[in-house]
């Protein structure tokens, strides 16, 4: 939201805002951006709307967050001014008129339409991007740097010259999230999109979607807009992706490791330093560790290479990138113990990047710390499989539930369970309420060469900064 409020402030619109807490970093950006946040919610924020504003679309932009019993979102329904989610804005704002790349999937969202926005970027691109976290390369989540060529036609009687300049790009990472409380389609939908990749499709989001085929359901939708000339690309090693593209109405071109894919990473090299692999008989070399990450490049080429890129452009970029904030991030050093963060929240992202791990710090004894907070991992779903993930560390801690009370306690994820069954799979695990008391019990267990990796999709009480803090008195 203030990513996308900065950019219509600098796009010459009266910007103003409300959120329940603010504070840094969000709340210094925001200032910087001479943007107004208001706290707390309150139905007379609303009178800094400017009605003489004419150059107004919509009077209040809701995010997902909000609920109905907002006093804004009461007063703008009792006022009758017009409202749009913020899908609706980043549509008509950012992406018409431009050539829509959307990055899907239940997992690598974030790296692949990284990784993508790069690359495209480091050919003279210049996408506009959205990205739901913060490239190393790109400094920053969200970008539009040029205005878009209306339909990108020349107008009649145009110079030659100008015929058919190139195509404007907006790469956006694509989130199956529902969109506002008025609007429970998933945000991707709203975003014209020309080129869709698929990464995978699993089960999540559980305080949403009721099930797997629910999942399956949205992705359907989001296919069947795009256009005749568009194309999906789509990862043909995962089942439920191949069940969801079957009898698409648009092209589809599939990508992976099996051998049935159109695009097919070959002779994988997996290493400390990167990830080695081949398409064809073109050689691709990425920093970034996992079968999972080889995927996510394989998508990135995949769509590099049909919107007009070489081969040669592509690797380029990859040997330059940097990688994510928070994913698979080195936080520090102390006491010769490496602490690294990562945003990973879901089984099968947790077991990919602790095999990852593995590669990238080979025979280090590797801790996992772990916070269930997100929507999924609080509720039991995944009690049995985030036991296989977690025990594929060589020690595990556990924090409580995050937002407990939110949940029918039929519902609740069970630390206690959780660890009992990482230790009968022969791993010390242990389960503390909070981030000092994890830090306190872990650093008497660390030793010199040990690896801390801890997953969390929030802040977990600063643990990273309290750890090596810890370490470093040790």
């Amino acid at each position: 939201m203030a990513s996308v409020a900065a950019l219509l402030k600098q796009r010459g619109l009266r910007v103003t805002g409300s959120d329940e807490n603010v504070y840094p970093p969000m709340s210094t950006f925001l200032a910087e951006q001479g943007i107004t946040a208001l706290s707390p919610y309150a139905a007379a924020n609303l009178n800094t709307v400017g009605i003489e504003d004419v150059r107004r679309i919509f009077d209040q932009f809701v995010g997902n967050v909000i609920r109905r019993g907002n006093p804004e979102a009461e007063a703008v329904l009792e006022r009758r001014l017009r409202y749009a989610s913020l899908p609706d804005v980043i549509r008509e704002f950012l992406i018409r008129g431009r050539t829509s790349i959307v990055v899907t999937g239940t997992h690598g969202k974030t790296t692949t339409s990284s990784l993508l926005a790069w690359t495209f970027q480091h050919a003279g691109l210049t996408p506009g991007y959205m990205i739901g976290g913060i490239p190393l390369n790109l400094g920053q989540g969200c970008a539009c740097p040029e205005t878009p060529t209306e339909n990108r036609r020349p107008k009649t009687g145009a110079a030659p010259s100008s015929v058919l300049r190139p195509p404007s790009f907006f790469i956006i990472e694509g989130d199956e999230y529902d969109t506002a409380f008025f609007d429970k389609r998933s945000k991707f939908v709203h975003y014209l999109p020309d080129t869709v990749i698929i990464n995978n499709i699993e089960f999540d989001h559980a305080d949403i979607f009721p099930s797997i085929a629910d999942i399956k359901l949205t992705f359907r939708r989001l296919i069947n807009i795009v256009p005749c000339n568009g194309l999906v690309l789509a990862n043909g090693d995962d089942p439920n992706v191949r069940e969801v593209i079957a009898n698409a109405p648009c092209p589809v071109k599939t990508f992976g490791l099996g051998p049935n894919n159109d695009s097919r990473a070959t002779d994988l090299e997996l290493n400390a330093s990167g990830s080695h692999f081949q398409i064809a008989n073109l050689k691709f070399q990425i920093p970034l560790l996992g079968q999972h990450n080889v995927r996510n490049a394989l998508a990135v080429a995949a769509a590099s290479l049909h919107h007009g890129l070489k081969p040669q452009q592509i690797q380029a970029a990859f040997s330059e990138f940097r990688g994510i904030k928070r994913r698979q991030e080195i936080r520090g050093e102390a006491a010769g113990v490496t602490v690294v963060d990562d945003f990973g929240h879901h089984p099968t992202a947790i077991r990919e990047t602790i095999r990852a791990f593995r590669v990238r710090f080979p025979g280090q004894r590797l801790w996992a710390v772990f916070e269930p907070r997100s929507n999924t991992t609080r509720r039991c779903v995944f009690q049995k499989e985030l036991a296989a993930a977690l025990a594929e560390a060589d020690g595990c801690f556990v924090s409580k539930v995050n937002r407990l009370e939110e949940l029918a306690e039929c519902e609740r994820l069970s630390p206690e369970t959780l660890v009992a069954d990482i230790t009968a799979r022969g791993r010390p695990a242990h389960y503390l309420s909070d981030a000092e008391a994890i830090v306190a019990a872990l650093v008497p267990e660390l030793r010199p060469n040990d690896v801390v990796a801890i997953f969390s999709n929030g802040a977990f009480g600063g643990i990273h900064a309290k750890l090596l803090q810890a370490l470093q008195a040790k």
